[in-house]
């Protein structure tokens, strides 16, 4: 409702052939080329947030003060968006997508509708600022792109802009967060990864398949299909629940344990086929920098408290996570 108020359509909302134009825009940003240049920035942001917890501690809320954080800057560097807008950045994502949590929501339907008016207004003028005076980052490429030989109008640019910057951080936060409480509340796990960091890759994969960030699509049947015996007709919705998917028997060995190790592990967080997560890539590349750089230096780690989820229906996490811990 709030986005169909202003009418922003993204990747998300997109058929072929439109969203095959669409997604060549951003295309080659999230490419493996684009991912190495990015790897430095990464690890270096991640030794920025861990050398603030080591001095923070021995205790804090990771979601609220790493977890929430880390991503978002990632994203907001590909962008190329100052750092004293990142604040703003963050209240706008938290508020406006995937959440139903009382704890996280702006207010009422009228504020909601002025952070999302206010945020319009923000990529509005980004983009005439990247016509103006191109740079080399990801809003320039946006606000240039052409297809067919017309430029973006302003909604479409608001929309590339939006999905980036709410889909590249509030599923790679709760990725983070949902990593850490499992490796909290498995100590095996933990311990077998951090006497075997080899082991890093797969251990993303597992950290992405237990949270599963996107817990659902609504999709529109394109034909008549039969699944296990129920008859899906042409037209009807359905629902594709991620969450599920991630747990099922038929695919997974005992898919209720978490297991760092788990090889091979054909999970659904990043979607399937041509709406396949354009930013897969970015997503595992910051799970594996963020924990590659903490657990040398993790010498013990504990929770300090209840875990607690946002209440959501499409996007998200853990809100809280207390932890005690010590850094070297």
């Amino acid at each position: 409702e709030q986005q169909a108020a202003v009418g922003i359509k993204t990747l998300i909302h997109m058929d072929d052939p439109q969203h095959r134009d669409f997604r060549a825009i951003g295309a080659n940003w999230f490419r493996p080329k684009a991912m190495r240049a990015l790897k430095d920035r990464a690890d270096e942001l991640a030794v920025q947030f861990i050398d603030k917890m080591a001095a923070e501690g021995p205790e804090c809320d990771f979601v609220q003060q790493v977890a929430v954080n880390y991503p978002l800057y990632m994203i907001m560097t590909l962008l190329g968006v100052p750092e004293s807008d990142f604040a703003s950045m963050l209240r706008w994502t938290q508020e406006l997508f995937g959440s139903d949590d009382e704890e996280l929501q702006r207010g009422t339907m009228e504020e909601s509708m002025g952070a999302l008016l206010e945020m319009f207004q923000y990529f509005t003028e980004l983009t005439a600022s990247r016509r103006a005076n191109p740079t080399d980052d990801l809003a320039s490429t946006i606000a240039n792109a052409t297809i067919n030989g017309k430029p973006l109008d302003d909604i479409e640019t608001v929309s590339y802009y939006a999905i980036l910057a709410a889909a590249g951080h509030d599923t790679s936060s709760a990725s983070i967060s949902g990593g850490m409480a499992a490796l909290l509340q498995h100590p095996d796990q933990l311990a077998r990864l951090r006497s075997d960091m080899s082991l890093m890759p797969l251990a993303v994969e597992e950290m992405i398949r237990w949270t599963t960030p996107v817990k659902e699509f609504m999709r529109t049947a394109q034909r008549d299909y039969d699944l296990r015996g129920t008859r899906i007709k042409a037209g009807e919705s359905v629902l594709l629940s991620y969450v599920s998917g991630n747990r099922d028997e038929d695919v997974f060995d005992e898919p209720f344990r978490f297991d760092i190790g788990r090889d091979p592990n054909k999970h659904i967080s990043f979607g399937y086929g041509v709406h396949f997560c354009l930013g897969a890539a970015l997503a595992r590349l910051e799970v594996n920098s963020f924990f590659s750089a903490l657990l040398p230096r993790l010498e013990s780690a504990e929770l300090a408290g209840e875990p607690a989820h946002m209440a959501t229906t499409f996007v998200g996490g853990l809100k809280h996570l207390p932890i005690r811990y010590r850094l070297s």
